[in-house]
């Protein structure tokens, strides 16, 4: 039985890194519509300094990992707009407020539209905090922003082993370590495994570097275990 526990920090590098380095990739597996809005030949700006003062002032639970991106609509109106992005690891009460808060923070900062995008990666299938909202004597205010369940892939594997994206690999990696968290040779099988598919996926080697790095990262095994 493996001793390594799956605590906050085994999931934050990884998944900051990759979304750093892959976000529009990212967004094409996670939110496609988000994704076919932005004019991705003006790029990106990740503006994190500024979400980190945010965060300091609402001060809302514990964050997995949280990304600020600036970026251009593709639909002809020549502005930008920001997409604020959360991968949660685990039950947060106060998370739906948390992204509402930052929400309507960013909107007072910069007069910009911001869309909301988030990534949970626990294992209760039934927590889906999507929208936060209250009224009060008729006067009503609140957000809803889309959300993706990382547990829902389990019943998608055929889908992910078939595609070329490398979120794809991101996400079997997070099932697999989820699973065989009291099972270090089932755990051990399933990373060769999943390091063999960045091959045969046909990733140039810097992806590949990057991945296994991500995979090796996330699912670790004892010393013994990786001899």
């Amino acid at each position: 039985m493996s001793d390594v526990s799956e605590t906050q920090s085994d999931f934050d590098s990884p998944w900051k890194e990759a979304l750093e380095r892959y976000f529009p990739p990212f967004l094409e597996f996670f939110f496609p519509h988000a994704h076919a809005g932005i004019d991705w030949q003006r790029g990106h700006e990740f503006l994190d300094t500024e979400l980190q003062q945010i965060a300091r002032d609402a001060e809302l639970g514990r964050r997995l990992v949280d990304k600020l991106a600036r970026v251009w609509r593709r639909d002809g109106q020549e502005t930008w707009v920001l997409v604020h992005v959360e991968v949660q690891g685990q039950e947060d009460a106060h998370f739906a407020e948390r992204m509402y808060v930052y929400n309507y923070r960013l909107f007072d900062r910069h007069h910009r539209q911001v869309a909301s995008l988030a990534v949970l990666g626990d294992d209760r299938a039934s927590w889906r905090p999507d929208r936060f909202a209250y009224e009060l004597w008729g006067c009503e205010v609140g957000i809803r922003f889309p959300l993706v369940k990382l547990v829902d892939y389990r019943s998608r594997w055929a889908e992910l082993e078939a595609s070329r994206n490398p979120f794809a690999v991101a996400v079997m990696a997070h099932l697999k370590t989820r699973e065989t968290r009291s099972d270090d040779q089932e755990r051990r099988r399933w990373k060769l495994a999943l390091v063999r598919g960045l091959y045969e996926r046909g990733f140039r080697r810097e992806e590949v570097l990057d991945w296994f790095r991500f995979v090796d990262w996330l699912m670790r095994l004892p010393a013994e275990g990786e001899a």
